[in-house]
């Protein structure tokens, strides 16, 4: 336990090991927030995988032995720019389609109405205009 927190302060001391692990903190996702990356959120798990990435790239690793096991582990969720491909087309395409399905209901709310609005004949028309004097 010592040795881990002793090893951790002396990871931290290096500026470009730092420097890497919030490059590629920025490129994940946190999962418990879900809209932040690794290096904006304070959430145990974001901190535990930060942790993480700087042991991997302490112990030699690349980026992207970091980034694919990562994936490998939490899947393409846990990339903040996922790939587009099959499994993530709704990741891509889930926020477009929401917008043309809402104004196309708007548009059929809206002509709905129109058709719907009564159509007055002249008597009444004249009997609205008298009671309204």
């Amino acid at each position: 336990m010592l040795l881990a927190l002793w090893a951790s302060c002396v990871l931290a001391q290096d500026p470009v090991l730092e420097r890497r692990v919030t490059s590629l903190s920025h490129e994940l996702r946190c999962l418990v927030c879900q809209n932040q990356t690794l290096a904006d959120s304070n959430a145990p798990l974001a901190i535990d995988l930060r942790n993480q990435i700087r042991e991997q790239l302490a112990a030699g690793k690349s980026e992207r032995d970091v980034v694919d096991f990562m994936v490998a582990r939490y899947g393409d969720f846990v990339l903040y720019r996922p790939p587009l491909k099959g499994s993530t087309i709704l990741l891509w395409a889930g926020p477009f389609a929401f917008v043309v399905v809402g104004f196309t209901l708007l548009v059929r709310v809206v002509r709905r109405r129109r058709i719907a609005a009564p159509q007055l004949s002249d008597a009444e028309r004249s009997r609205a205009a008298k009671l309204l004097e």
